[in-house]
């Protein structure tokens, strides 16, 4: 078990909960199985025949099981025809488990573990243990079929009556909850429907109050560290910078501005998120933030996932501040500050001012990549770290910025990745958030459409028209492909996003702008981007496409975030399919941010009733991304949320879904709120300590303290 299902404890058997259950008299919908996926049915065998082969040498079983209306077929061989050919007799009630595959254009389980039921021929342990009872079928594989998995938790089953209660008292019986040892039992061993639900509710509270304690302490120990107050200064960088601003903020930028302000005049570290729709306006807010902190003394980085970001980050502050950010320059402004770019590829020459420049405090801005983070890297006095899309930042490197300051700088995370209230409160559960969710005036609707390049070639044909009549109307495109394309990235290209290996190899940079240039868009400037290439090339590349001089700019996703072309009004999507719901809505805002309507084509090889096609339908549906948010969630797994992507760890998730608990999470931020503001070291609530320290293993732990 340890090694196949990463179930090492008795506290790890008794917290894999069953998948779902199936009630005696009930059948399993074969119907709905997973293609290449381990399953665990409950059927009936309706009828079973032996077949020889090679002259009556060879011999093959294939019994037929049923649920009253969609059929499988199982297939047994050689010498595992013996026992199958005597048990699974027409009539008889089993478990099943094996890996579904296709034979013949029908749905097979090849060689199935399986377990009788009922006086049919089970065995009498099999009869008592599901006698007038749900049937738990639990997460499985291969090596331990479900049924073992059961006979297991009836061994150690009357051990839950010793397991602590995380739960307060107080807590769950003024919620009317069951003890932990009583959901456990409800669990595992149900009686009625009601039992599971009764041990549901009390099992996500658990796991939602477990986890919404460790946020709301380390929200607790980030009030008490001390920071440098950074209160805006009046007439200073900041008062200027509003005074030439050529528009009006928008309502939400002005409310979030204030939060960040009123953060910042505190002498503990603001720990803010700033999430907000594509072109919303988020590195407007983080600029005035920065200009505060440099009004009040201090130095503000701001640390981008990649060099194209942040060389486009650099462009537009210095292009925004014109004048003030050129101190020390000839046309400077009075009381200007420094801005400069730090990343990894820059010349010695220019490292060395850039550096100088840092620890002088003569630059009051710095951008940069995961450059800034390294030991040489001195600040004069850093007050506020900006890290711009964090998941693509590793703890190590968010931690090793802010430890850069004499005491504790301020952090603003910002994010264009629209994130349901529920992932908020756990992801990223230990800071403030600001949410920015009105576009600012003049930015142009988006209009987007799936093009079925399979079923219908000549939409493909039609989507080039489209980009040469943009063009020809004086703007610009892109076109993304899901790879840049060599021959190891060839050999590496796997399976496709519905999992089927004899799909070809998805598009690339490379080929696409080949044929495009010498095909459907010749006579048109066509050029490529992509994260291979050197950076002084990327950054040409982005300036003449910036400046109008390249006509359609062939791109990996290096484009999704911070690039800003507001004369580019189309975007054609290669192999859509194979990117998540969420990038799809970070690529399309990157037309449409000029006075022009945007453009964005969705083009796809799957057939139109696939999930993937779903998937598109969705994103063309709606501009609204909070929304795709939840679409992208719900069709990922909840380990995902809280996994390796987002924390370093394994999910601690089983049986809370973070959008559909809504109502249980608020609940429980809540009451671990209270808690910790009662008792922050926990000492009066050693069952709660306890469960924390099984959360808090030392990665998750770390995580959390340098979040």
């Amino acid at each position: 078990m340890a090694e196949h299902l990463d179930l090492r404890t008795l506290g790890d058997l008794l917290h894999h909960y069953p998948r779902r259950y199936a009630e005696r008299g009930e059948l399993t919908a074969l119907s709905e199985l997973p293609l290449d996926e381990h399953v665990t049915v409950v059927a009936q065998v309706a009828d079973a025949r032996v077949h020889t082969f090679n002259q009556g040498r060879g011999r093959r079983l294939e019994v037929t099981i049923t649920d009253g209306s969609g059929r499988l077929q199982l297939v047994f061989f050689g010498k595992g025809v013996h026992k199958p050919h005597k048990e699974l007799l027409p009539g008889t009630r089993a478990m099943f488990a094996g890996k579904v595959s296709v034979f013949n254009r029908r749905l097979q389980l090849a060689h199935p573990a399986y377990e009788l039921l009922g006086a049919e021929g089970g065995t009498a342990d099999a009869v008592d243990a599901f006698a007038a009872r749900l049937i738990p079928i639990y997460p499985a594989c291969r090596q331990m079929e479900s049924w073992k998995i059961s006979k297991a938790v009836d061994a150690v089953l009357d051990r839950a009556a010793d397991a602590p209660d995380p739960l307060p008292r107080t807590l769950r019986e003024g919620r009317g909850m069951t003890t932990l040892p009583d959901a456990l039992r409800r669990i595992h061993r149900p009686r009625t429907r009601a039992d599971v639900e009764r041990a549901r509710e009390r099992l996500k509270w658990d796991e939602a109050f477990v986890l919404q304690v460790a946020l709301a302490r380390r929200r607790y120990a980030e009030t008490q560290l001390p920071a440098v107050a950074r209160r805006p200064v009046p007439g200073g960088l900041l008062d200027a910078f509003d005074a030439r601003l050529p528009f009006t903020l928008t309502e939400g930028q002005q409310k979030v501005s204030r939060e960040i302000f009123d953060d910042l005049a505190t002498e503990h570290p603001m720990h803010r998120l700033l999430q907000g729709e594509v072109g919303s306006g988020k590195t407007m807010v983080a600029l005035r933030a920065m200009l505060a902190v440099v009004d009040a003394g201090g130095q503000a980085a701001l640390l981008a996932p990649t060099e194209v970001l942040a060389q486009q980050h650099h462009r537009s502050v210095t292009e925004m501040m014109g004048d003030l950010a050129e101190r020390g320059m000839l046309g400077g402004a009075d009381h200007a500050t420094g801005v400069v770019l730090l990343t990894g590829s820059m010349g010695a020459a220019a490292r060395r001012r850039a550096l100088l420049d840092l620890a002088t405090g003569e630059a009051g801005i710095v951008i940069g990549t995961h450059a800034l983070i390294e030991d040489k890297v001195a600040f004069h006095d850093l007050g506020l770290v900006v890290v711009d899309e964090q998941h693509r930042f590793g703890v190590e490197q968010r931690d090793a910025l802010r430890s850069k300051g004499s005491r504790p700088p301020h952090l603003l995370v910002m994010t264009a990745t629209p994130i349901p209230r529920t992932v908020a409160m756990t992801v990223f559960g230990d800071l403030e958030t600001s949410v920015l969710d009105q576009l600012p005036a003049g930015r142009s609707p988006i209009a987007t459409h799936v093009v079925p390049a399979a079923d219908k070639p000549h939409f493909l044909a039609r989507a080039w028209e489209r980009v040469r009549e943009e063009v020809a109307g004086g703007h610009q495109a892109y076109v993304v492909c899901p790879r840049i394309g060599d021959e190891a990235e060839d050999a590496r290209a796997g399976k496709g996003a519905e999992g089927d290996a004899e799909r070809r190899p998805p598009l690339a940079v490379l080929e696409t702008a080949e044929q495009l240039s010498g095909g459907p868009l010749a006579g048109l400037e066509v050029a490529v981007l992509h994260g291979r290439m050197a950076p002084d090339d990327k950054d040409a590349v982005m300036r003449r496409f910036a400046a109008g001089e390249v006509d359609v700019l062939v791109a990996t996703t290096v484009v999704e975030v911070g690039v800003n072309v507001p004369n580019a009004t189309a975007m054609v999507i290669m192999d859509a399919d194979r990117f998540g719901v969420s990038q799809l809505h970070q690529l399309r805002g990157r037309v449409g941010r000029g006075s022009a309507p945007g453009l964005c084509l969705l083009v796809s090889e799957m057939p139109e009733a696939s999930p993937a096609r779903a998937r598109l339908a969705a994103v063309a549906a709606t501009l609204d991304g909070f929304e795709l948010s939840r679409i992208d969630l719900e069709q990922r797994r909840e380990g995902d949320v809280l996994g390796q992507a987002q924390s370093g760890v394994r999910s601690s998730l089983r049986m809370l879904a973070v959008i559909e608990d809504e109502e249980v999470i608020a609940a429980a931020r809540e009451e671990a709120v209270a808690v910790v503001r009662e008792d922050p070291g926990l000492s009066g609530l050693p069952a709660l300590r306890s469960a924390l320290d099984a959360l808090l293993d030392a990665e998750r732990e770390s995580y959390l303290d340098k979040g």
